[in-house]
């Protein structure tokens, strides 16, 4: 029995419970059986007892329920039983042997241990049937406890064969022993039962269990394996192996990815962050609301509550978003920052083992090897553990990211469906979606960082701490150091943004240019404009580098403070101390440990004020939220469904406004059930103000609105959706065939549809681009009339559509006779045809009801509908026959005479107006379906393929429905040219340039770290201050070096990516002004931008920046193995394999998250896309109350980001478990032959050990830059693309100089067999057209739409090159000249006018040749002199972008006098249809008669009567000239097609 002095622990067991003889100071340690019986069992027990609550929270928390019987969980259940037997035995066998009579002692170990054992079992077991019937597949803590456990029972197998041993030597010796082995041979065989048990139940736990029977989601094929991986296979990632794999071996694609987890999908996130929303939302009101239960997803609504409250509810503030955050999310959060905790502790420890190697080494063969082997060991199980928790850390906090994001942009599209009109007044739809795609997405980058608010400091402060213990208070002076640099850092980068703001403000101002330039080119091609337009885009781009080139400059300040940082303060602290005092000396433990524990502090101290900046930002963010969040919403209680009334809908005293003044006032308005109701009234009186009170858009001050029945309402500006044109009609209905034809045909779309190149399954453009305005029109209408409502409000649908076609629509459909002859209807209208056939009218003036009543009456009145018709005639657009019957109408209603004189005047002016080419009903706007692949244009001109062509287009197209040649995204790796491309426009010499400096850099880094430990190792130093001031001297001029040399590679990195970047922009923009006009035909204009923005950005700011952080970690991996080499050569052996390690999950990697990153973005922009059309079109959404089916459609949008957004995350985590392995056995070798190695140098050990502590951290990096390079140089390689498109003829030639100045003199014009087509493989458009114009003629050109006319002129300037024949001018064959020589010669006023922001002086001479006389002539000659004089700026009077503050008539003349300002011998004049009033017109055709009579004229007429004067007529068909003569002998001949043609257009 042991002395009474032994401690409680030694009495409990009855034998020693520590021995430090035996366990530590010895060559063959060994622990003393009570501590393997007592401490090494109950730590595992501890733990579990600990932390059994989570297995708790995940029986709660899960979603699953009832895992069948299985092998592996029977086998637990039994193995689990098998131990409870075991340990129920130890304590019955320990009661039998010891105590009462026995002669052995009973100790209270013999009782208590089984007990305790017995216990955790027990609760374990009770675990196993609760998991199967929650659906628990794995859990950690119980594979935690059998690890331990197994772990922590070795020594005690090592312990019991040695007793073992002892005892069978006892027995087999020749002695006869009195002693009675039989408790101790109990034990033995007991203790190994159990051992063999725990280890099965650790290898069972290394597995997950089946499947659940019921899941509360249907699990796919496709489920995500996460969720029946087993916890092993969770912290290692190892079920991401597949995905990776796959992604190695081909480019992954859409259909490759996983479904979403359950818990990260909108419909689970949702109703958390909704609840708690709600109540935060009440809690803002002091009047207690309704209390509402959990809110629950039925059928997938989440209802958020409006914080803007009733009108009388008083608000105490705004509702913020940031506690129903935290409420919602908060619990994942708080559990990664206890991880955080863990692994910022286990940060300090190494540097602690790290000093304990040192020492080991310097002791020299006084310490045994087996705890050099354990130091090593230890540092590596650190590191390890600390490799797995950060894991889980970035992982759970990644995930809280997600479920942020998906909560707030769900939120935000829930608001925008809602929003009142005065909130959607304050911010632009592009701010709106910026809330969304901007500030949402911030959350997510921050919430990874958000614990170092305080985890940073605690790190500095256990730096200091331990650092304080090494070098006392001279760490003040290193620390000061630091802390001047943070506000250095921040002044630089406060310098830097701005320089930031600027160059995005003159790249914002360069793309604005090229768009501009872009969506004009064909003007600018054909006036030969483009070098001055090169110029200003070039000049600006000069400005934007020379801005980058500063921010270059300030960067590589930055980053030199980043990385010579811990140099400088290692030098000042050192300094300090030897300096301080006599007595203090430098040893390696010294210097080696604080120099990790500075490494340590780098990290926070730079991530302090990035993090602060950030939260900045996120605050700015949070508050816009909030702003919407709690701005107004739409009244849902302004319009009623009250079925007494009498009528479906009314307005009773209504009073409306939007947001500000008031808009409406007393209106009064009935719809009987079934009847037609026409709302009529000058251009802003408000007739659509009453259609949107109608639908509860309006803020109603007073009155009453009601409505019964389902409602339709088609907007004024038709609202289309990026899907196809039947989905567009049905919109969410089930698709009935009949209905559907009937709809279709009744909306005039048969046409239409037939031309489209997929018929009604053909994609529409986002904001129905490739629609014209009259489809459009009437496919917003088609889908009104299939919703088969009861109400229809229909606000002005007949705007956009051609003459005739309104009136097929309005018989089909609108009217009496229509297909909604049954229902209410209210029609908007300007249209004074149709009134007769309404049942009433109401005219609305300055937001009144003047009168009301039916046609005739009205009419009788003589009041403000009189005014209405006779102003609406003047106007001249109505077709003759309509106004003859509105002749009818009104003659036989009442005797007017000053309106019957009116509708007489308006009938001669259709007369001389009717078109030339007015094609059968089709309408002319149908033939736009022209091209399929050719951007449809919404104006006529361009539909220059005929319905010929269109058709075999069609054909040819295979591509079915699909609007433009689609955009391929790349996939596999970059090839090595495009590599080769970026380092060519460097420049060869640059680019080694920065090589050989971050060689040198590294050089003198290594060089001051050995220098240190010479002086470490030097044993002079401590009585010889001669010799210590010059171990520091040189210490300090390798700092020196590495300054320079580190500066002098930055710089070289940031202004060789700029010498290139301009290099390659230059090259891209040249190259793109000289493609053929048929490029920019199928390639969109959106297309060629991102590549003159986004890929030129990429090249200007991000790629540098990787490129210099990929350098310096090259070499700094590079410096790591020459250190480790150089302190343990054998090193070397271990590199290779780990190397390869490195080397393929890097490869596997790369492939994988490269495509991940693709499809990521891809999934993203719909969302957004999506989001920025519902709130265009959040009215028609309102009215037709599909809220619902569009939040389901934006939902699952996010829910297809996620799919693809969450593997990615994914990836990261699994590769930087890989490599921090991989950094990890980098550790443990470079300690391990450290210590075995006989390295009697401990200064170079410590220098090799605190290298490979950096290790894992910088490959980390290095395979995140080359993966980012990868992606990134991916611009390169579309920009190369762009770069190398097809050419247009060259613009200047030699032989041009040649020519005289003023040619061509006579300006005869001469086409033989010319044939011509758009594109190769197209059809020919002009087949052999052959005629001869003498100087100075004047000549028409007719013909239907598509016969071929503008392609003559197209011809002529050569933006179509000739496919046959030839064109001369003055004898001279134009295909030999140069195109600007040819360009620049001859003048077009083109059909719509094209003007650029700028001056008005550069829109009329843009390389400044002219005199300012010269300018004011031509301004005079176009009538503009009056109209500029009147400007405050004259001729410097900005223009704005497409000259949007100029009238269209005023364009057409500023075109003019562009072309008076040329004067050239020929001049074509293509003329405007629509766009210009007859005044304009007049003033145009008389300017032209008197300026241009010396010249050769060519018109291409729509009106017949402008080229009735004219010398000859050219008359076109399909491509081909039918006729060539004056126009009075064509006219005298009746047989003539251009007879016909006048005698069309009532000229004859």
């Amino acid at each position: 029995m042991a002395d009474d002095t032994s401690s409680p622990m030694d009495r409990f067991c009855g034998s020693t419970f520590w021995n430090a003889t035996e366990t530590w100071y010895t060559n063959d340690p060994d622990f003393t059986p009570c501590f393997e019986q007592t401490a090494l069992v109950w730590t595992p027990c501890a733990f579990y007892w600990a932390f059994v609550i989570f297995d708790f929270y995940y029986l709660k928390a899960s979603l699953d329920r009832n895992i069948p019987w299985n092998k592996l969980n029977v086998s637990k259940a039994l193995v689990n039983l098998g131990l409870l037997v075991i340990t129920a035995l130890d304590l019955i066998m320990a009661l039998v042997k010891k105590g009462g009579d026995s002669e052995l002692p009973l100790y209270d170990l013999d009782v208590w241990g089984p007990i305790i054992k017995f216990a955790t079992f027990l609760l374990l077991f009770i675990f196993i049937p609760l998991n199967r019937k929650y659906g628990v597949q794995t859990t950690g803590c119980q594979f935690i406890f059998w690890f331990l456990l197994t772990v922590l029972s070795i020594p005690r197998c090592r312990t019991e064969v040695r007793l073992d041993a002892e005892r069978q030597k006892i027995l087999n010796s020749q002695q006869p022993s009195e002693q009675d082995f039989s408790w101790e041979e109990y034990q033995f065989v007991s203790f190994f039962i159990f051992f063999t048990f725990t280890s099965i139940m650790l290898i069972l736990n290394c597995f997950a269990d089946g499947m659940p029977r019921q899941t509360k989601y249907q699990r796919g094929e496709n489920e995500i394996p996460e969720l029946s991986a087993s916890f092993l296979s969770r912290i290692t990632y190892q079920w991401f192996d597949k995905m990776a794999l796959k992604g190695y071996r081909n480019p992954l694609e859409e259909k490759d990815l996983w479904d979403l987890r359950p818990q990260d999908s909108c419909s689970e996130v949702m109703p958390i962050f909704a609840h708690h929303w709600n109540q935060n939302v009440r809690k803002n009101y002091k009047n207690k609301a309704r209390v509402e239960p959990k809110a629950q997803f039925s059928n997938g609504n989440v209802t958020f509550e409006n914080p803007h409250g009733e009108k009388n509810g008083r608000k105490k503030g705004m509702a913020s978003i940031m506690p129903p955050i935290y409420k919602s999310f908060g619990g994942v959060f708080l559990f990664g920052a206890l991880m955080k905790l863990f692994t910022d502790t286990l940060t300090f420890a190494q540097p602690q083992v790290l000093s304990l190697i040192i020492s080991f080494v310097e002791a020299q063969d006084a310490e045994p090897e087996w705890k050099g082997i354990l130091y090593a060991v230890l540092l590596f199980v650190l590191a390890a553990a600390q490799t797995f928790i950060l894991g889980q850390y970035f992982h759970r906090m990644f995930i809280v990211g997600l479920r942020i994001r998906t909560a707030l942009i769900n939120a935000i599209y829930r608001k925008a469906l809602r929003i009142s009109n005065s909130t959607k007044k304050e911010s632009t739809v592009g701010e709106i979606v910026n809330l969304m795609a901007v500030d949402a997405q911030r959350f997510m980058e921050l919430t990874t960082y958000l614990n170092m608010i305080w985890s940073a400091p605690l790190q500095i402060g256990l730096a200091l701490y331990f650092l304080w213990q090494q070098l006392g208070p001279s760490v003040l002076a290193g620390l000061a150091v630091m802390i001047i640099l943070i506000p250095v850092n921040g002044v630089i980068a406060s310098r830097i943004k701005t320089y930031q703001i600027r160059q995005m403000k003159y790249k914002d101002e360069r793309v604005k240019l090229m768009n501009e330039v872009l969506s004009g080119i064909k003007v600018l091609k054909l006036y030969a404009w483009e070098p001055s337009f090169e110029k200003q885009v070039l000049d600006i781009r000069d400005k934007e580098i020379a801005t980058l080139r500063s921010t270059a400059y300030l960067n590589a300040g930055t980053s030199f403070l980043w990385s010579c940082a811990p140099f400088l303060v290692s030098l000042v602290t050192f300094a300090t101390y030897v300096l301080i005092d006599e007595n203090n000396v430098l040893d390696a433990t010294k210097t080696f440990v604080s120099l990790s524990l500075f490494n340590i502090l780098r990290f926070p101290l730079t991530m302090l004020p990035m993090l602060i900046t950030n939260l900045v930002q996120t605050q700015v963010s949070v508050n816009r939220i909030n702003k919407f969040l709690n701005s107004e919403e739409l009244d849902p209680n302004s319009v009623l469904h009250d079925s007494s009334k009498p009528h479906p809908m009314s307005i009773e005293n209504g009073e409306f406004s939007w947001g500000d003044e008031i808009t409406l006032r007393n209106i009064n308005i009935e719809v009987k059930k079934g009847s037609l109701v026409a709302l009529v009234g000058t251009v802003g009186s408000g007739k659509s103000s009453v259609v949107q009170a109608f639908l509860g858009e309006m803020e109603k001050l007073a009155g009453v609105v009601n409505t019964v029945g389902k409602l339709a309402y088609v907007p004024q500006q038709a609202w289309i959706q990026n899907a196809t044109v039947r989905d567009n009609i049905l919109f969410g209905q089930t698709y009935d065939r009949k209905r559907y034809n009937k709809v279709i045909d009744a909306c005039a779309l048969r046409a239409d549809i037939d031309i489209l190149s997929a018929g009604d399954l053909t994609e529409i453009g986002e904001k129905g681009i490739n629609l014209s305005g009259g489809q459009k029109q009437r496919i917003s209408l088609a889908r009104a009339v299939y919703s088969d409502a009861d109400l229809y409000l229909l606000d002005d649908p007949l705007s956009a559509v051609d003459a005739h076609v309104g009136k097929h629509i309005f018989e089909e459909v609108i009217g009496p006779k229509g297909i909604l002859a049954r229902k209410s209807r209210v029609l908007v209208t300007h249209g004074v045809t149709f009134l007769p056939q309404v049942d009433s009218i109401y005219v609305i003036k300055m937001g009144e009801i003047s009168e009301s009543g039916t046609f005739d009456q009205l009419v009788k009145n003589k009041g403000a509908f009189a005014d209405f018709i006779i102003q609406h005639l003047q106007e001249g657009n109505e077709e003759e026959e309509e106004l003859n019957q509105i002749k009818r109408q009104i003659s036989s209603t009442a005797d007017v005479p000053e309106l019957l004189g009116t509708v007489e005047k308006a009938i001669k002016l259709a007369r001389t107006e009717s078109l030339s080419d007015s094609i059968s009903v089709t309408s002319a706007d149908s033939l736009m379906g022209g091209g399929g692949s050719l951007r449809r244009r919404t104006k006529r001109q361009d539909s220059h393929d005929s319905v010929a062509s269109a058709a075999s287009l069609k054909k040819k197209q295979e591509v079915e429905g699909k609007l433009i040649e689609t955009e391929k995204s790349q996939t596999g790796g970059v090839e090595f040219a495009v590599y080769k491309h970026y380092i060519k426009s460097v420049g060869i010499f640059l680019s080694v340039a920065t090589l050989v400096l971050n060689f040198v850099f590294q050089a003198f880094q290594i060089g001051s770290n050995l220098w240190l430990t010479q002086w470490a190792n030097d044993q002079n130093v401590a009585n010889d201050t001669g010799l210590r001031d010059m171990y520091l001297g040189v210490y300090g001029a390798f700092g020196f070096g590495q300054v320079f040399s580190y500066i002098g590679s930055v710089v070289i990195v940031y202004l060789g990516a700029l010498i290139g970047t301009r290099k390659i922009f230059i090259q891209l923009f040249g190259n793109i002004l000289h493609a053929p006009q048929a490029y920019f035909d199928i390639k969109p204009r959106a297309r060629i931008l991102d590549r003159l923005a986004n890929d030129i950005y990429k090249l200007d700011v991000v790629l540098p920046e990787l490129i210099r952080v990929f350098n310096s970690q090259v070499f700094r991996v590079l410096a790591t193995i020459v250190v480790i080499s150089l302190s343990t050569p054998i090193f070397l052996a271990v590199i290779v394999p780990i190397a390869f390690l490195y080397y393929f999950a890097q490869r596997f990697y790369v492939a994988t998250s490269r495509q991940l990153m693709r499809l990521e973005s891809v999934s993203r922009s719909p969302i957004y896309s999506h989001f920025s059309e519902t709130v265009t079109g959040a009215s028609t959404i309102r009215a037709y109350n599909v809220g619902d089916r569009f939040i389901e459609e934006s939902d699952a949008k996010v829910d297809k980001n996620q799919v693809c957004k969450y593997p990615s995350v994914i990836a990261n985590r699994w590769l930087a478990i890989r490599l921090e392995m991989v950094g990890n056995l980098i550790i443990l070798f470079a300690s391990l032959f450290a210590v075995l190695g006989g390295q009697t140098n401990p200064g170079l050990v410590g220098l090799s050990v605190s290298y490979a502590l950096q290790v894992t951290q910088t490959l980390n990096w290095l395979v995140r830059m080359s993966s980012d390079i990868e992606t990134n140089i991916v611009s390169v390689e579309r920009i190369k693309e762009y770069g190398e498109t097809k050419q247009e003829a060259p613009w200047e030639l030699e032989q041009d100089k040649n020519k005289p100045k003023n040619w061509p003199q006579e300006g005869r014009v001469e086409f033989q067999n010319f044939q011509v087509r758009y594109r190769e493989g197209l059809d020919l458009v002009l087949r052999g057209v052959s005629f001869n114009i003498q100087g100075g003629e004047k000549v028409g050109i007719v013909g239907r739409t598509g016969a071929g006319k503008s392609s003559l002129t197209l011809a002529l300037f050569r933006i179509i090159e000739a496919a046959g024949g030839r064109i001369s001018i003055d004898g001279v064959d134009i295909a030999s000249m140069g195109l600007h020589m040819l360009r620049s010669r001859l003048t077009i006023i083109p059909q719509d006018p094209v003007l650029f922001s700028g001056s008005l002086r550069i829109n009329l001479d843009p390389f400044e040749i002219k005199t300012d006389d010269e300018i004011w002539k031509a301004l005079e000659l176009s009538h503009l002199k009056s109209f500029v004089k009147s400007l405050a700026a004259g001729l410097n009077h900005e223009i704005a972008e497409g000259g949007e503050n100029l009238s269209v008539g005023q364009r057409q003349l500023v075109c003019l006098a562009r072309a008076l300002l040329r004067k050239t011998k020929v001049l074509v004049l293509d003329e405007a249809t629509a766009a210009v009033d007859l005044e304009t017109d007049d003033l145009i055709q008389k300017t032209i008669r008197t300026e241009f009579k010396e010249c050769t004229v060519l018109t291409i007429a729509h009106r017949l009567n402008t080229i009735l004067d004219s010398d000859k007529v050219i008359v076109l068909d399909k491509g081909q000239i039918i006729e060539f003569a004056s126009p009075t002998e064509l006219l005298d001949n009746p047989k003539s097609a251009f007879y016909s043609m006048a005698k069309d257009a009532n000229l004859v």
